[in-house]
């Protein structure tokens, strides 16, 4: 396949958000056999409003590889909810022990904390299913469930998350910080790269570029959202700020200083767009929404 040869497809993100919250809502209609409290409780979480940036990130990065929507779109879904059933646990009283999630009451609040747990449990069981049964050909599916369940496991993001809460209260250095960070939010956003291109056919080469793509830029992501937390208004995002402080976490405003924390994220963002390089025009869609996110509020 000549990655780059394809015309480029600047699709509107809002559409593509649509698209995913469309598929997101069919996996969410259940069986009779879903008891209904179970049901209410996912749908709550998972179509609750959100950027949907980690399966924007699939169906941008299979484009970038002049795939089709469609091949891409299964494996999105699936990204999302290991994404959202990482948010509904860290919110447990038990991790983070927050009470506001994109604007609204967390799911252990809005529910109880028994169902939150297993609304996490279900998330994560249904993101490997779809990707069994809905992501073709059986080859790429493979290789996509093991991306993912890599990145979501006990070296990346449960491990992240680990070490997050073994964290509290402890001075870290940076290079321990970053280590939580590659883990706990950037190996999500390499997975998610990786399998729009894996879904568009690309080869282990063109997979590569992408997987440091997502690497990169979550890290870069998680360094604003740091400073968010210190900054940011609970109104925009959504949820509570100030709460790394409240818990003892150290962060990189705290550690190199907002100045020194910005420009970190911009480099890295620079790193991470070098490696679209290779995908010429064809991964515009891509680069423009990782320079929408440069200076986010939310």
């Amino acid at each position: 396949m000549a990655v780059g040869s394809c015309p480029s497809n600047l699709t509107q993100f809002d559409t593509l958000r649509q698209r995913i919250d469309d598929q997101l809502a069919a996996y969410s209609r259940f069986p009779s056999s879903c008891p209904e409290r179970l049901g209410d409780a996912i749908r709550y979480c998972l179509l609750a409003p959100g950027k949907r940036l980690r399966p924007l990130i699939v169906l941008l990065a299979n484009e970038a590889c002049c795939g089709r929507v469609e091949s891409a779109l299964g494996a999105a879904c699936a990204v999302e909810m290991i994404h959202a059933y990482s948010l509904v646990h860290d919110d447990l009283p038990a991790m983070d022990d927050d009470t506001m999630r994109r604007g609204r009451p967390t799911c252990h609040i809005q529910f109880d904390e028994a169902t939150a747990i297993l609304v996490g449990d279900a998330l994560l069981t249904q993101a490997f299913e779809i990707l069994a049964t809905d992501v073709q050909p059986a080859e790429t599916a493979l290789r996509c469930t093991q991306v993912l369940a890599t990145a979501a496991g006990s070296c990346h993001l449960i491990g992240g998350q680990a070490a997050d809460l073994a964290a509290e209260n402890r001075q870290l250095t940076i290079d321990e910080l970053e280590s939580i960070h590659v883990r706990k939010t950037a190996a999500l956003f390499s997975a998610a790269a990786y399998m729009g291109g894996a879904t568009a056919g690309a080869d282990a080469t063109q997979t590569a570029h992408l997987s440091e793509f997502g690497r990169l830029f979550g890290l870069s992501f998680q360094i604003v959202d740091d400073l968010l937390d210190v900054h940011g208004r609970p109104n925009d995002l959504g949820k509570q700020t100030q709460k790394d402080q409240q818990r003892g976490k150290s962060t990189y405003p705290q550690l190199v200083g907002d100045a020194a924390s910005r420009d970190k994220a911009r480099r890295l963002i620079d790193q991470a767009l070098g490696h679209l390089a290779t995908f010429g025009p064809s991964a515009d869609s891509l680069r423009n929404l990782v320079h929408s996110l440069i200076d986010r509020k939310s």
